[in-house]
């Protein structure tokens, strides 16, 4: 029949392409199995030429090329949800502590500056602009004397407090000459008379609360002596104060002592500080004090300075009668005596109280006043309403001094207290990240340079992370997500290190664009089933910086979903393999946000 049959001639054509087609296809699979299996500093050239296109030391020119599609779909070419800017009205929006919202709160016990989150109707689902002119900040240390104006143009306390020395605008930046209501002549010098009973120098002290801490000159000039300062303040009449503070380059978050507990786990802080912070301490029976103790481990210091202190002197300045100044102090004195805190030191407006290191035993003490807390988990503090009682603490191993602690095994760890945490587990953990950051330090060779000051690790786990990535030039703010299956942060606090608690469901209590570099492992995964993705990529977007970089380590399937939405939200993304092959299914998606500003003619709600 017409075609049944081949001629010699044409076989053997048929033959020697087929031949050709089958060395092509094994000469690339070849290639492509080399690529793939090729790791840094194997030496071939496929993997030098893959490592060096993976650069990301020009982080806005990232290339957009990955082994992985959604659904047989090219993610390159596939349209998606673009999500348009925000009116510029919101340019310093806080969902969680909106001044509109808030005013609609009692203000009882300061109820209203509390955090209350919008409801998912009044969500917005658009991209928080930055202002006209915004600038990356200067780098530290400069960036603690100095902040452009452009990214928080707002003037009120150059006035309100010129002549404490906090703020001064000059030309087009605002000028921060370190002083504060209490240390006018600077924190520096504030800082030298305290050192004269706290020992700053030989790292028994690391972590440090500031309450009501204005623009965080005392945390920000604590950091030359290796302390880092959780500084916290309502988003008040005060416009900005955090704001400033994060710009400047100090950790910070929007908070007050209200109603309910602080999101740190008991016995943090080495050392708590309130200088004329404006919080009544004798209210509700001193249950801000209990708060103070919860969080203050034993042996820890609590600074007090300003009002009610040195009240014979001051009471005509303060506008406060003698007898007022008096009653509250003697309140502060009785309840510190029933706190075990020893006053060690009162010269002029300040107060240092230190609390005894074996509290527990002077709280049993035959004839004490007891006010005992009865709960089973100091640390469940999330959204839990703060009680004017004194918080048991079972006896610890010896906390090593910083910077030893880093990596020695926390107490918390070595008496069994967080289930599931061996100190095996702890090792391995350290040996683990070292790997993976140094992966990302070759990824993005501006990872511990100056460029990326304030860091977030959104779900923590051991503090790991931040401990490898240590450094004088930046610092980790190590978030513990309250529905973690294991409660780590105390962990972290024991490591010399600082974070929070806190529900990726809900905004974060921070300003627009203050973080440089954002981390999160598994995150996406966590909260699987739990809240909205696009929610949650919202508000890294709004506290990220324009030219910030993201870095994600999570499931293949889920970081696919993450890279689809983040196309439409100026961000460009790269993903790659795992540090162990391309067979791995836990992948790494790299993120740059693009600089871009808000105008008045955009009007997207």
């Amino acid at each position: 029949m017409r075609g049944s049959r081949m001629n010699p001639g044409d076989r053997r054509t048929r033959s020697t392409m087929s031949i050709v087609i089958v060395m092509s296809l094994c000469c690339f699979f070849y290639i492509l199995g080399a690529w793939q299996k090729s790791g840094t500093g194997r030496g071939d050239s496929i993997a030098l030429r893959v490592t060096k296109e993976t650069d990301c030391t020009i982080l806005p020119n990232l290339h957009f090329e990955t082994h992985h599609s959604l659904g047989g779909v090219n993610p390159l070419v596939m349209t998606d949800k673009v999500f348009e800017p925000c009116h510029i009205r919101y340019s310093d929006y806080t969902p969680c502590q909106d001044q509109n919202r808030a005013m609609t709160f009692p203000r009882e016990n300061m109820n209203y500056r509390e955090r209350h989150c919008p409801a998912e109707t009044e969500k917005l689902h658009c991209l928080i602009p930055a202002p006209k002119g915004y600038v990356t900040p200067f780098p530290w240390p400069k960036s603690r004397d100095y902040v452009p104006y452009a990214n928080a143009p707002y003037k009120n306390l150059t006035v309100e407090k010129a002549v404490q020395n906090w703020v001064q605008f000059e030309g087009d930046v605002f000028r921060f000459p370190g002083g504060g209501t209490m240390f006018p002549n600077g924190a520096n010098a504030y800082i030298d008379e305290l050192a004269s009973v706290i020992p700053f120098t030989d790292g028994t002290i690391r972590t440090a609360l500031d309450t009501g801490c204005g623009v965080a000159s005392w945390g920000a000039y604590l950091m030359d002596r290796n302390v880092l300062t959780m500084s916290f303040a309502p988003r008040d009449s005060h416009e900005a104060q955090v704001q400033f503070a994060l710009e400047r380059g100090v950790p910070a978050v929007i908070g007050v002592l209200g109603t309910i507990k602080l999101p740190y786990p008991s016995g943090s802080f080495d050392m708590a500080h309130c200088s004329r912070c404006l919080i009544s301490w004798k209210s509700n029976d001193a249950m801000y004090m209990f708060e103070v103790d919860r969080v203050l481990r034993p042996g820890g210091y609590w600074i007090l300075s300003g009002p009610p202190i040195n009240w014979k002197t001051n009471h005509q300045a303060r506008k406060r009668s003698k007898e007022d100044l008096e009653a509250e102090q003697n309140v502060i004195e009785k309840i510190a005596e029933m706190l075990c805190w020893d006053k060690i030191h009162e010269k002029g407006d300040t107060v240092i109280w230190r609390k005894k290191a074996d509290s527990n035993e002077c709280h049993n003490k035959d004839g004490r006043p007891s006010k005992m807390c009865k709960i089973q988990d100091a640390d469940d503090v999330w959204y839990k309403k703060m009680e004017g009682c004194i918080t048991p603490f079972l006896e610890e191993a010896q906390l090593r001094k910083f910077p030893e602690r880093l990596f020695a095994a926390p107490p918390r760890i070595l008496q069994g207290r967080t289930p599931g945490v061996t100190e095996e587990i702890f090792e391995e953990d350290n040996k683990l990240w070292k790997k993976y950051v140094s992966t990302y330090k070759r990824i993005n060779k501006l990872i511990g340079s100056s460029r990326y000051r304030n860091i977030m690790d959104m779900n923590a786990g051991l503090g790991s992370f931040a401990a490898i990535i240590d450094s004088p030039i930046s610092w980790v703010m190590n978030v513990v997500p309250t529905i973690s299956e294991k409660n780590t942060l105390g962990i972290i606090y024991e490591r010399g290190l600082i974070g929070i608690y806190h529900d990726w469901c809900e905004a974060f209590s921070t300003y627009p664009r203050t973080y440089d570099l954002i981390h999160a492992n598994g995150l996406f995964s966590l909260y699987q089933n739990k809240c909205n993705m696009e929610d949650i990529l919202l508000e890294m977007d709004r506290i990220l910086r324009p030219e910030g970089a993201v870095i994600l380590r999570d499931n293949v399937e889920v970081l696919n979903k993450v890279r689809r939405t983040v196309m439409g939200m100026r961000w460009k993304s790269k993903l790659l393999d795992h540090e162990d092959g391309p067979h791995i299914p836990e992948k790494i998606l790299v993120s740059v946000k693009k600089y871009w500003v808000g105008n008045e003619e955009e009007n997207s709600s």
